[in-house]
This record gives C-alpha cells, structure tokens and sequence, in this order.
C-alpha cells in the first residue's frame, strides 16, 4: 500500500489573498494584550452519527486571524520584549504517502478523503510561521499561566491543557476578555471582508431567484418548502461554502414561526412564502437576507397592507443607519412606524406611544412586540449573528462605526390562533432584511439587488416564475 506510486507535484501554493489582512487583524488583537500568550484554537472535526462526521467548518476567530481552512490546528501568539507577538500556527501533518496514515486513517488520510495542506503549504500560504501539531502540547506546556490567555471551548485538547495549569493560572475571566476583544476587533469590517460579504450577497440573490424559478414546481409537491431549501442550498454549494445558517422557508402560517427550519410544509397558491436564507462564500463571509413573496406572484390586498408597513419599517430602520448612530437606532425608528400602524388597526388599545414606553411597568407597554417578537439588527459577517461575545457597550449599547456591516430586518407576526387580530390577519408573517453596510457618509444596501417594495417584487416574480 505504501510503495509503488507515482511522484507527486510538491509544488508550494501562492500567497492567499487574506494572508496580510489576516497579519493586520493579529497585530491589533496582540496590542490589546502585550504581554500576555494568546492561544486560539480552530477546533476538529465533531461526529454527526457513529463514524461519519459534520461537514468541518473552521472557528470564527480562529479563521479571522489566519485564513487557514483545516482542522485541529491552533495558533499561539508569544509576546516579544519589542511589544509585538511572535505567531506560531500548529498544523496537522499530511497523512500522504509517506506514512500508513495515508491508506489506514478513515478520517485524516489522503487515500480516503483527498490531499490536505500541511505545515510547508499552509506556511507558505498564510505566510505564518507553521509547526507540526504534534509540538503542540510541549508549547503550551512552556506557557505561564498568569500570562496566558486561551480561546476556550472550542478544542477539548486545549481546554484539558489549560485545565491542569496550577491554581492562580489563567482564569475563565481573562480568556473571556480575549473572547471579547475578538468580537469587537471583528465589528469593523476591513476591504478583505467587504469584498467577501458583497460575493456572498451577490450568490445570494441568484439563489433567490432561483428559488422563485421553482415555486410552481415546489407547489406540486406536499413538502415543497423542502424543494425551495434544496434549490437555494444547491446555488450555496456552487458558489460559495454552504449556507451561512438553516434556511427558513416558511409558507403559509409558517412565516409566524420565526425560526421555522424543518422546511417541510406545502407550497400553495394564494400564500405568502418568507424566504430567510444567506450564502456563506469560500471566505466564509455569510450574507443574510429575507424576502417575502406571493406564491402566485401577486399580493391579495391584504397581503399588500402588511408587506407595505414591514417595507416602510425597514426603510425607516435603514435610513437610521448612519456614523455616530446608536445601534439601536434602526430599531427604534422601525418600531415607531410597526407601533402606529397596529394603532390605526385597533391592535394597542393604549396606543402606539404607550406601547413604546421605555418603562416596562407603564399601562401598555411592549404591546406591539406580541407581533413583531424580535429585534430589527444584528451584526453580520463571519457569523450570522456576528460578534456575540461583544460587551454591550461596544455593540448593542454602543454607536455605528463605518465598515460595521448589520441587517435590518422587521417583521410582523399575526399567529393563526390569535384571537387579538381581526380573522383576515391571521396566520400572515412578513419580513423583509437586507444587509447594510455603514459608511463613512452614511449607508449601502449591499443586497439592494434583490426587489423590495411590493410592485417590484411582482414584477420580478413574474419574469422568473416558472409557467
């Protein structure tokens, strides 16, 4: 099995495009802690069922500060007396033909599941300095725990390691400042990350389109939320890495359901079908966007009410969006319109303004969120909802910066028991999310591509819908 092949092309990779931006990002995550090791893990691969495992999917963070792709792999940052940090990113070795690694491992070896870059071709792609993973556990062996801080629960080896460091070492409260710093550093997107984020949307709204292709197929068959799912899922595939999260495609009474992602139910003419789907492209940058559509390709006049309130929500959140800018602010400015029109509507018998009171105790306060349920923003970028770990002060409760990418997303949610709305309402979900990147003067709908009021919705609808 180990002899009698032909040579390989040993040939080393060119530079990876995100090799300097990665550079950049790691300078700023080690001015924030000068003195201390950081240790980031990517993460392995994670069983799905017995002997087969999921799809690897590289850490967040870890990807952020190396471009690198592969499992296993951990990246350590040691400060210098110069105050910079010397990096060192610790890699699986080839399981190729030099070891019996290459035919015997089911899951590492290149007889079963293909070539993989290992120390020579990640450094020379990353242009970061590469160990063999098998130094690993030395390395962090030398580490002084007062002066370490770790990316933990993602690798158990690592996690293990930090474990038996000596009482007084490194503590859960100063890796979770070094979880933090990350999410904040990722907050303002870079040229690399835009890029990305515009590739992904742009594979997006072919998806999506698609999909409006396939309606009249999907409408044949008793779960064709699932055909939708799948013809979306396909363009994800082609054009980027996977979807960047479950596809919502809920149709009918399932639009009530925010996270509806079993995708099983019918696809029936006269309904409305709420399409929440996002690309997650090769740099794994994931768009995040939802439209809802008539199934037929034109709106009853009921339909049309609530799809132009959620429409005059969203733009008044999106012309929110600006420099200086809380990040409430879209929100805010979403639910003032949300509010007044379930006022005119006779649904907050104490009206809008009491509905909005910032005090939770006041007669009728928070009425309208029984129909819009969520928040209209969250950051994007390498995750869905990116930059979880952020204080509240440097996201929720902080200010729009340009280069912060987030999506503005209202909706409005009448249940199909709910004997609040007048029979016509109920089970109507619409919403409408696009994502919008802050600038310096004010504001880009990256996935402007895609219709959004109700006459260009039908309009595009019926140049794509299948006869």
């Amino acid at each position: 099995m180990a002899t009698s092949w032909a040579p390989q092309d040993n040939a080393l990779p060119s530079r990876d495009d995100c090799a300097p931006y990665a550079a950049k990002r790691r300078a700023l995550l080690g001015a924030r802690f000068p003195t201390d090791a950081l240790v980031v893990p990517t993460g392995g691969l994670r069983v799905r069922a017995n002997d087969t495992d999921y799809p690897f999917r590289p850490g967040s963070d870890f990807f952020w500060l190396t471009g690198c792709h592969e499992p296993d792999a951990v990246l350590v940052l040691l400060p210098n007396a110069a105050g910079e940090h010397q990096t060192t990113l610790y890699v699986p070795g080839r399981s190729d033909r030099s070891s019996s690694a290459f035919y015997a491992d089911r899951r590492y070896g290149e007889l079963w599941v293909g070539p993989r870059p290992g120390v020579r071709e990640t450094q020379a792609a990353l242009e970061i300095e590469c160990r063999p993973l098998s130094e690993l556990a030395d390395a962090l062996a030398r580490l002084a725990p007062r002066n370490t801080r770790v990316l933990r629960g993602i690798d158990p080896l690592v996690d293990r390691s930090v474990l038996r460091w000596s009482a007084g070492g490194s503590t859960v409260d100063r890796d979770a400042q070094l979880a933090q710093a990350l999410s904040e550093l990722r907050l303002v997107k870079d040229d690399h990350e835009l890029l990305a984020l515009d590739e992904a949307v742009a594979a997006t709204v072919r998806g999506f389109t698609e999909c409006v292709g396939e309606i009249g197929h999907a409408m044949t068959l008793p779960n064709g939320e699932r055909w939708l799912e799948g013809t979306f899922w396909r363009r994800a595939r082609v054009d980027g890495n996977d979807v960047g999260y479950g596809s919502i495609v809920a149709c009918g009474h399932h639009a009530t359901t925010l996270h509806w992602v079993r995708d099983d139910g019918p696809v029936r003419a006269g309904e409305l079908a709420l399409l929440d789907m996002g690309v997650e492209g090769r740099s794994l940058y994931t768009a995040d966007v939802t439209r809802t559509l008539p199934i037929t390709g034109r709106f009853t006049p009921v339909q049309k009410k609530v799809y132009d309130v959620v429409l005059r929500a969203q733009q008044a959140g999106i012309e929110a969006v600006r420099p200086g800018a809380s990040f409430l602010a879209p929100h805010r400015a979403a639910m003032r319109v949300i509010a007044t029109a379930l006022e005119d509507w006779g649904l907050l018998p104490g009206g809008a303004q009491a509905s909005l009171s910032d005090d939770p105790q006041a007669p009728g306060a928070g009425l309208h969120r029984r129909y819009t349920l969520h928040s209209t923003s969250h950051m994007l970028g390498l995750d869905v909802h990116d930059c979880a770990q952020a204080r509240d002060e440097a996201y929720r409760e902080g200010t729009l910066t340009a280069g912060m990418v987030l999506t503005v997303e209202p909706g409005l949610y009448f249940q199909p028991d709910d004997l609040t709305v007048p029979p016509e309402l109920r089970g109507i979900g619409v919403r409408i999310e696009d994502d919008i990147l802050v600038t310096s003067h004010g504001r880009r709908n990256m996935s402007t591509a895609l219709p959004r009021t109700a006459e260009e919705v039908e309009n595009w609808m019926g140049q794509h819908l299948s006869n």
